[in-house]
C-alpha cells in the first residue's frame, strides 16, 4: 500500500450509519481541469476500490465521498468512554503515542464486540464492507464510544500524485487547481459537521529551501526505513 490513514474517534452524539462519510472534497471547482476519461477512471474506482463511492466532480465544490462503515479498510469497535472524557459539540480524536507503531485488525473489543454482533455486521473486514452498503442502516455510530480506523489502498502514488488502478493510470496533479495536496475528510452527513481533516500536500524542491529539503527527505528515509520493518508502518 501507498499510504495509510490511521485514527480513532469518539463521537459526541449518535450518527446514523450511512450518515457518517469519508472521502475527498476541494473547496474550489475543477470541472474545468478534469482530464479525458476520468469518467472512465470513477467507474474503475468504484469497481475496483469503493462501491459506495459517490460524488459530484462538476460542483463549485466537488467531493468524492463513500459510507465509512464500508470505505474504511479496518474497523474496531472499543468500549465507551465515560461522561467526563466527552467535549460539547465536536468528536474527540486520539492519536498514537509519540514513536508508536501499532497496526489496527479488524474486530472490537468489550462491548464494541456486542454492538457488532448484535447489529449483523460480519467479523471480517471485506465483508462487513459489503454488509454496509446494504445493512448500514443497522449500524449507529453511538455518542461515547470508541471506533478505531485504517484507511488505506495501493492506487494513489504520492511521489508522482499519480492515480494507479487496474488498466489506467492518471497524473492528477494538473487537476488539482495548483494547490499540490488532497483533502480526506470524516463528517456526518446530518449536521453537515466535519469531524477531521487530513490533508496530503506535495512539497517540491524548487519551492522549498535548504533546510526544508533536508527535513522532508529525512522523514522520507525515515518512513522507507521503517516500511522495511517486519512489523511494518502504520
Amino acid at each position: 500500500d501507498q499510504y495509510s490513514i490511521s485514527f480513532s474517534f469518539t463521537p459526541t452524539t449518535d450518527i446514523p450509519g450511512p450518515s457518517l462519510l469519508f472521502g475527498n472534497d476541494f473547496d474550489h471547482p475543477i470541472r474545468d481541469r478534469l482530464p479525458p476519461g476520468f469518467n472512465a477512471a470513477f467507474r474503475i474506482v468504484k469497481w475496483a476500490i469503493d462501491p459506495g463511492l459517490e460524488g459530484d466532480v462538476y460542483a463549485d465544490k466537488p467531493f468524492l465521498y463513500g459510507p465509512a462503515g464500508s470505505s474504511l479498510n479496518i474497523l474496531r469497535v472499543g468500549e465507551k468512554k465515560s461522561e467526563k472524557s466527552k467535549e460539547d459539540g465536536k468528536a474527540l480524536l486520539e492519536g498514537r503515542n509519540e514513536g508508536e507503531e501499532e497496526e489496527e485488525e479488524e474486530g472490537g473489543e468489550g462491548s464494541g464486540i456486542d454492538q457488532r454482533q448484535e447489529s449483523g455486521m460480519p467479523a471480517g473486514a471485506e465483508e462487513r464492507k459489503k454488509w454496509f452498503l446494504k445493512e448500514g442502516s443497522k449500524w449507529t455510530w453511538e455518542a461515547g464510544r470508541v471506533y478505531r480506523a485504517d484507511f488505506f489502498n495501493p492506487y494513489l502514488d504520492f511521489n508522482d500524485f499519480a492515480l494507479k488502478l487496474p488498466g489506467f493510470s492518471l497524473s492528477i496533479l494538473p487537476y488539482l487547481g495548483g494547490e499540490d495536496s488532497l483533502r480526506y475528510v470524516l463528517l456526518n452527513k446530518s449536521t453537515s459537521e466535519i469531524l477531521f481533516v487530513v490533508v496530503f500536500t506535495l512539497l517540491q524542491k524548487a519551492r522549498m529551501g535548504g533546510t526544508e529539503v533536508q527535513a522532508a527527505e529525512k522523514t522520507q528515509l525515515g518512513a522507507a526505513e521503517a516500511g522495511d520493518d517486519d512489523d511494518g508502518v502504520d
